[in-house]
């Protein structure tokens, strides 16, 4: 009783604070950025409610013209390079690049489905996601996949599977992502071990 209690409140905790985070940011970033606006529109007499959000928006939208650009990439990834090298920033700053460019599209478009092989052994099954396929000289269909780890998912090993020896789960590329990333916690009301064979 008491470790499900746990694990729901580990579970909450998961859901709540990237939210949490992402609305800390954004209070920030109104705050600063109106701080600065506001002397501005008082010595010329104006008043514009929520400006510092409208600041905030303008300023992310030209940022991100900014960086898709050649100048701009060019100058983002020496910034990412400067950040690299500072202790403790540089690892946090690359844990929440790698999480959040999971879900950012790359990472999901790459993945074609969730598939559930025996590996690293006979017995034990593991989540992974298709990322290609191909065929042997004898015509047997084999699935290129991607197995990530935890909690992690931009890390793994690449294995070449058949398709027989597969189980297709219906589990959606984005869900296999959020339970690899909370360890199993977060799987959307669905249970893993059901979408499992009861017998090889």
């Amino acid at each position: 009783m008491l470790q499900s209690i746990k694990r729901r409140i580990f579970a909450g905790l998961l859901a709540i604070v990237p939210i949490a985070v992402t609305f800390w940011i954004l209070k920030f970033l109104f705050s600063f950025f109106d701080g600065i606006a506001a002397p501005i529109l008082n010595q010329i007499g104006v008043e514009i409610p929520g400006f510092g959000i409208i600041l905030t928006l303008v300023i992310v939208f030209f940022l991100g013209l900014f960086v898709t650009n050649v100048l701009g990439n060019t100058l983002f990834n020496w910034g990412e390079r400067i950040l690299s090298k500072l202790p403790i920033v540089n690892t946090i700053y690359n844990t929440i690049k790698q999480i959040t460019s999971a879900f950012t599209g790359s990472a999901v478009k790459s993945f074609q489905q969730v598939i559930f092989i025996q590996y690293p052994r006979l017995g034990l099954w593991t989540m992974c996601f298709v990322t290609n396929e191909s065929q042997n000289e004898s015509g047997e269909d084999f699935y290129h996949v991607f197995v990530p780890t935890t909690p992690n998912p931009t890390s793994g090993v690449f294995i070449i599977v058949p398709k027989k020896d597969v189980v297709h789960p219906d589990i959606s590329v984005e869900d296999g992502l959020k339970a690899i990333i909370s360890g199993g916690i977060l799987d959307s009301g669905m249970s893993l071990s059901g979408q499992l064979p009861s017998k090889l």
